[in-house]
């Protein structure tokens, strides 16, 4: 009220509305408006339960909704958790299915066939029990760890059948004096074969970080197993077979198991025929070590390296960039263009499409969008996956679009490592050349990816710099017309910013009183000239009396890498070529800029890095642990080294399927990699063990290595056809987690078809060139 009695209200010097609190986004679903929000996982919970409690909310809310809005769901990741976890329990029972039948087949009577059987429920619930007191839950990494279990935990329950049936077949002992000697005969060759796949992952539980944390899920739930399996096999299998089993004679049976008798029997016979040749030679044999070590590093070099497969997740991410500047019209006008393609022209494979303007996981701005595509379900888009998507995509707006820059992207592997698939990187200034030399240094090496064209989508370059108006305040000037600057400071917030002052009642709810400039008075950078500020004795002054304007350049934002300045960049491979080949194309490309430039690594891409840097580490203490606990275990140095000598062969099998079928070297084929080391060494200690019994009983080296492997082939061949197709369905998988599920079938597919073709031939070899050397050399000692 002025002192002469007159009323200045709010709505004679302002104009009041009612409007949002932010202009600075808008969603859009399916082209219609929407609001939407995040919801975000936190430190160790469950994302299938979280996912679960956030519909059920929701679900409750609806109701209270208006007329025609509804609640979506445009990205949710937890579908495809769950998916992928249903796929391998089906693989489980794949497994145990096909376990069941390698068995029956072998053993030809349903009797033999339901103990090895039996010890599968009885592991896997001591198995869960295990993971449940460690604190664990049943996800994609135990499950698939189970699965692998499911081929290795009846191994020792065979190996028991098979040799209580041979003692009763040959020997012609009743069910209980033929378990008995059995057990006598092949108990240090359970323990031995348990301590060596147990010994194989036990280094895996102490790596460090995100593949430390996966590691540590497969060997806890291997090691597990193993022990479990050994228990079942030397207490509970025996007193089956004593209670279960019948004799039988050779030859007994329907036509078809006669028929694979006999098939078998000759098999056997003709086995033998080939390792009595190879023995009396054994030394020639280490020739062929040699070239199958050269054969397994030049694979290894040559397979392409990455952390995790690309999966399938159901979803899909497109970034949308338009030039600096640009109008939150012109934005949406492109993000239509995206929408339009995605929900007609890719309709087969796109369900919904959920656009934020105004967000970017390159930053906000009115230039910039995020588009989160959801995919129809795996079983009605077969033939249709998202890497295909974003690779059309990508080429289509690479082809068609001019108005901005548009990403499409596959989410992360792991959420929260990374904002999507691919690799990111920090592009950082060595040398201290400064900011504009950094932004020049990453454009070139843009150009240089796309002539190069190992790289795609590379990005974190686009518009470094923006135009800015810098007001350049003459504090004396100010000082002397009475003001200061924080009063400076403040109504120039108040002008460009707006300010909140108050709250007011709005309904139920409290919403915040802004005040801010009129849009027309600030539009112009001349329109500061029109604004004036109350000095200390109330005049008003102009800020052109004290105000110059400039117009600069100014960095969007400024990141640094360990201290040091740093563009963050952000990319992928080539389709069909694997993030590491990618990265190593980054290296590469960085090396040639000019001014001394350096790549460095973060997000999935610094624990990729990681992961190769600790898996020469990791294989050899595996080799190590392994080739010490059968040292112990035989109390000789010569026998672990007949064993591990047999371990190259199941690698390069390993790597040869693994290449043959465009797999990389990724977190899963390392765990597939161990367990072939291990399974390996097993088909080794069969016939390694038998051997050094028979030469206790007075038998040359020779007889003995013969006859060990000849006794031995059934069990091995028992043992190793039920692991292989008990990962098969790991091999073949397609759908949700399959990258994942393939990487470890394929490579244990290989390295065990390896072992079972050549490495059979070569063990007895091995063992008889071993003990042979000793000897050689102890002769030559004592001469």
């Amino acid at each position: 009220m002025d002192p002469d009695g007159s009323t200045v209200f709010l709505g004679d010097v302002a104009r009041i509305e009612v409007g949002q609190e932010s202009y600075g986004g808008a969603s859009r679903y399916n082209g219609n408006p929407a609001a939407g929000f995040a919801v975000n996982l936190a430190t160790g919970a469950n994302a299938v339960e979280t996912a679960a409690a956030v519909r059920e909310v929701l679900a409750g809310i609806a109701p209270s909704l208006p007329e025609g809005v509804d609640i979506v769901y445009p990205y949710d990741t937890s579908p495809f958790v769950e998916e992928s976890i249903n796929q391998v329990y089906h693989t489980l029972a794949e497994a145990v299915l096909l376990v069941f039948l390698v068995i029956l087949c072998f053993l030809q009577s349903w009797r033999a066939t339901i103990i090895p059987v039996i010890a599968i429920p009885v592991v896997l619930l001591g198995t869960f029990a295990v993971l449940a007191f460690a604190g664990y839950t049943i996800n994609t990494l135990t499950m698939f760890a189970m699965v692998l279990a499911i081929g290795l935990l009846v191994d020792d329950a065979i190996v028991v059948v098979e040799n209580v049936e041979r003692v009763m077949e040959e020997e012609g002992l009743g069910p209980v004096e033929a378990t008995e000697k059995s057990m006598r005969e092949i108990t240090s060759a359970l323990v031995g074969i348990v301590l060596v796949l147990s010994a194989v992952f036990l280094p895996m539980a102490f790596m460090s970080g995100a593949t430390g944390v996966i590691y540590r899920q497969f060997s806890v739930t291997i090691i597990t197993a193993m022990v479990l399996s050994l228990g079942v096999a030397v207490i509970l299998t025996p007193a089956m077979c004593a209670t279960l089993l019948r004799p039988r004679k050779h030859g007994d049976g329907i036509a078809p198991a006669r028929w694979f008798n006999r098939n078998l029997d000759r098999a056997t016979g003709g086995y033998a025929s080939v390792v009595a040749r190879l023995v009396k030679r054994p030394f020639r044999m280490l020739v062929v070590l040699v070239a199958i070590g050269a054969g397994v590093a030049m694979l290894y070099q040559k397979l392409p390296g990455s952390f995790l497969p690309d999966e399938d997740q159901g979803v899909m991410l497109v970034m949308v960039e338009t030039p600096d500047g640009s109008t939150t019209a012109q934005t949406q006008a492109l993000v239509e263009k995206v929408e339009d393609y995605l929900l007609n022209e890719e309709s087969e494979t796109v369900e919904s499409v959920f656009a934020a303007l105004g967000f970017s996981f390159g930053g906000s701005g009115q230039n910039s969008a995020m588009i989160f595509a959801k995919l129809h379900d795996y079983e009605e888009r077969e033939g249709h996956d998202v890497a295909s998507l974003v690779s059309r995509a990508n080429a289509h707006f690479f082809m068609t679009n001019r108005s901005g820059q548009v990403y499409v992207l596959q989410p992360p592997a792991i959420q929260g490592m990374g904002a999507s698939s691919g690799f990111s990187m920090y592009l950082v200034d060595q040398a201290g050349r400064g900011q504009e030399a950094l932004s020049a240094a990453a454009d070139q090496l843009v150009a240089d990816t796309q002539d190069d064209g190992r790289v795609t989508n590379l990005r974190g370059n686009e518009a470094p710099f923006e135009t800015s108006l810098r007001l350049d305040i003459d504090q004396q000037k100010a000082a002397a017309f009475g003001l200061s600057i924080s009063e400076v400071n403040a109504m120039l917030s108040v002008i460009f910013a707006g300010r909140d002052v108050n709250d007011f009642a709005l309904g139920s709810e409290l919403r915040p009183v802004i005040v801010q400039g009129e849009a027309e008075a600030r539009s112009q950078p001349e329109d500061i000239e029109r604004w004036y500020a109350r000095n200390s004795q109330g005049e008003m002054v102009s800020f052109a009396a004290f105000v110059t304007r400039v117009w600069d350049q100014e960095p969007q934002a400024l990141a640094r890498y360990g201290g040091t300045r740093a563009l963050e960049l952000s990319g992928a491979a080539a389709q069909g070529l694997s993030s590491g080949a990618g990265m190593e194309a980054m290296e590469e490309l960085v090396a040639d800029l000019d001014g001394g430039y350096g790549a460095a690594w973060t997000g999935l891409s610094y624990q990729e890095r990681l992961s190769g840097n600790q898996a020469p580490m990791l294989f050899a203490l595996s080799a190590l642990v392994v080739f010490l606990a059968l040292a112990a275990l035989y109390e000789s140095w010569t026998v672990p080294l007949a064993v591990m000598m047999t371990v190259p062969i199941g690698v390069l099998g390993a790597l040869a399927a693994a290449l043959i079928f465009g797999q990389s070297n990724d977190v899963y084929f390392k765990v597939g990699l161990l367990t072939t080391i291990g399974l390996a060494a097993r088909n080794a200690i069969l016939i390694v063990e038998f051997a050094q019994s028979l030469v206790a009983q007075g038998k040359s080296l020779l007889e003995a290595a013969i006859e060990a492997s000849k006794m031995r082939l059934r069990p091995i061949l028992m043992t190793t056809f039920a692991f292989m197709l008990g990962v098969l369905p790991l091999a073949i998988a397609s759908g949700a987690g399959a990258g994942a599920q393939n990487s470890i079938g394929i490579g244990v597919l290989g390295g065990m078809a390896s072992s079972a073709i050549i490495g059979i031939f070569l063990v007895p070899v091995f063992y008889v060139a071993v003990l042979q050397a000793v000897e050689l050399f102890t002769r030559k000692g004592k001469a």
